[in-house]
C-alpha cells in the first residue's frame, strides 16, 4: 500500500489538473442541448480508466445517456469492490452569480471552483486515481474493482436501475463504495449509514372555468388558493408533527444509543443555521436537529402557485391553484404507501366546490447499513488513518435511491465514504471543492481497498 500513498503524494499537481479537464466538460443530463457533451464525458472516463491500464472500460448506451462501466481483476479468490459515481453536473444558472466561469476551473484559497467540482466528478475521481496509484507504482489490487459511473443521476437515473436489471450478474461484488455525501464538518471524517427515502407528490385544486372579478365573486365562490392554503396548513399540528392519518405508523424511532451518539457529534446547532440565514430552528417536538434531520420524518411545500403574481395589483379570485411537496421518509416507511396516505388526505378534506387532481412524480426508499460490517469497519479504518480521529457515523437527510437498488437486485450493501461539505454549494453558483479534501480522499481510497482487501 505505501508504494501507491506515495506515488499519488508525488503527483497531486498532476491530478488536480486532470480533475480540471475533466470539469471542462459541460456534461448536464437535464439539457438536451448538452447531449454530446455527457457523451464527451463518458468518452472521457473511458480513455482514462483505460490509459491507467484497468482491464477493461466500455461505454454503455442506454434509453439515455450512457454508463460508463469498466473492471480490473487481481485475483479470483479476493473480494471486489464496486464503485458508483455519476459523471453528469447540475445545469450552472444563474451564470451572473459565479466569480468564474462554471466549466472554467479556478483554485482560489485552496480551492476548486466548478461545476462539479464536488458534485460528483472530483469526489468520483478520487477513485479513479487510487486504482491508478496501485496499478501505477507496480502493486497488484488488494482486491477486484468495477467502475458503474451513469451520466443521468441528476436528471432522475432513469436508466440505471433497468441497467442493473440486466447486467446483475456482470456486477456481481461483495460492497459497493460510493463517495457523494458529506462530512459533518470540516476535518471531521464521516461515514453515512442511513438515509432518508421520498415520496414527492404535485397537488391541484380547480375552481371556477376562469379567474373572477374578486369584488363580484368574493365571498361567494370558492377560492382555490384559500382552500389549498388551509388544506396544506393542517398538514402539520402545534407539535410541527405531520397530521396525516397513518404517516408515523412504520416509522423506526432511533435507539437509546443512537441518540447518545447523536448528541456527542461536534455540532453546532446555531453555526448551521446561521450559515443559512435561518433565524432559529423549527423541528418536531423532542428532537434535536440532527435527530430531525437525519431520522424522523418530515413534509415540505416545495412550491405553490396560483392567481395574480404580477406587479402592482388586480383583483382576482384565482380559477386554480397548486403545490408540489416532498415527504422525507425513514426507516420502515414506504414511499408508494406515504404517498397514498397524503392523496387520501387531499381526497377526504378538499371541498365539494373544487376538484382535486393528485400526481404521485416519484420515490426512493430510506436507507440503513450495519455500521458493524467488514466494509463499515474497513472505511474507518482507512479513515482514521488518514485524518488522524476516529470518523463520525452519521445519516443524511437527503436520498440516494441507487443506493436502495444495489441492495434490492444486488443484494450489495454500499459504504457512503463522502469528502463534500455542506458549504461546497452544490447544485449553486460556485461550486467548490477542496483540494485538501480531495488528497485526502483519494489517500482514503488507497487505504479502503487495502483495508477492505485484508477484512473481507
Amino acid at each position: 500500500m505505501q508504494p501507491a500513498l506515495i506515488y499519488a503524494s508525488e503527483r497531486r499537481d498532476t491530478f488536480v489538473e486532470e480533475l480540471k479537464e475533466f470539469l471542462r466538460i459541460p456534461s448536464i443530463s437535464t439539457d438536451e442541448e448538452y447531449f454530446e457533451d455527457v457523451r464527451r464525458g463518458a468518452d472521457w472516463l473511458v480513455d482514462q480508466l483505460t490509459r491507467i491500464g484497468v482491464d477493461a472500460a466500455e461505454r454503455c448506451e442506454t434509453g439515455g445517456h450512457p454508463i460508463v462501466l469498466a473492471e480490473h481483476r487481481a485475483g479470483d479468490e479476493l473480494p471486489t469492490v464496486l464503485i458508483y459515481g455519476h459523471y453528469d453536473v447540475q445545469p450552472p444558472d444563474p451564470l451572473e452569480l459565479w466569480t468564474t466561469p462554471p466549466f472554467e476551473p479556478r483554485v482560489r484559497d485552496g480551492k476548486l471552483y466548478a461545476r462539479g467540482s464536488c458534485d460528483d466528478k472530483g469526489q468520483l475521481f478520487m477513485h479513479v486515481k487510487a486504482v491508478e496509484s496501485y496499478l501505477a507504482s507496480g502493486l497488484p489490487l488488494p482486491v477486484n474493482v468495477k467502475f458503474l459511473i451513469e451520466g443521468e443521476e441528476e436528471s432522475g437515473s432513469a436508466h440505471l436501475r433497468p441497467f442493473l436489471e440486466r447486467n446483475a450478474s456482470e456486477l456481481d461484488a461483495d460492497v459497493v463504495l460510493v463517495s457523494d455525501t458529506s462530512m459533518l464538518g470540516e476535518g471531521i471524517p464521516s461515514i453515512t449509514y442511513g438515509l432518508r427515502g421520498i415520496a414527492y407528490a404535485e397537488v391541484q385544486l380547480k375552481g371556477p372555468s376562469r379567474d373572477l372579478h374578486s369584488g363580484v365573486y368574493g365571498g361567494a365562490v370558492e377560492n382555490p388558493v384559500n382552500v389549498l392554503a388551509r388544506l396544506i396548513g393542517n398538514l402539520h399540528d402545534e407539535k410541527h408533527r405531520v397530521t396525516i392519518p397513518g404517516f408515523y405508523d412504520r416509522v423506526r424511532d432511533l435507539t437509546d444509543d443512537e441518540r447518545v451518539a447523536m448528541r456527542a457529534l461536534p455540532f453546532d446547532t446555531r453555526a448551521w443555521l446561521n450559515a443559512v440565514g435561518a433565524g432559529g430552528g423549527r423541528t418536531e417536538s423532542g428532537y434535536s436537529v440532527l435527530e430531525a434531520t437525519w431520522a424522523r420524518p418530515s413534509l415540505d411545500v416545495n412550491g405553490i402557485w396560483g392567481g395574480y403574481q404580477g406587479p402592482g395589483a388586480k383583483t382576482v379570485l384565482p380559477s386554480s391553484a397548486g403545490a408540489k411537496i416532498s415527504m422525507r421518509l425513514v426507516p420502515d416507511q414506504r414511499p408508494d404507501e406515504t404517498a397514498s396516505q397524503l392523496k387520501q388526505y387531499f381526497e377526504a378534506n378538499t371541498p365539494e366546490t373544487t376538484a382535486l387532481t393528485f400526481r404521485i412524480l416519484h420515490g426512493g426508499h430510506p436507507v440503513l447499513v450495519d455500521p458493524g460490517i467488514p466494509a463499515m469497519q474497513a472505511a474507518s479504518d482507512a479513515l482514521e488513518a488518514v485524518f488522524g480521529r476516529t470518523p463520525a457515523f452519521i445519516r443524511e437527510g437527503g436520498t440516494i435511491p441507487v443506493v436502495t437498488d444495489f441492495k434490492q437486485i444486488l443484494g450489495l450493501d454500499t459504504v457512503l465514504m463522502g469528502f463534500g461539505l455542506n458549504s461546497d454549494a452544490i447544485h449553486s453558483p460556485n461550486e467548490h471543492f477542496g483540494l485538501d479534501r480531495f488528497h485526502q480522499g483519494i489517500a482514503s481510497s488507497i487505504r479502503f481497498l487495502d483495508a477492505f482487501g485484508k477484512r473481507a
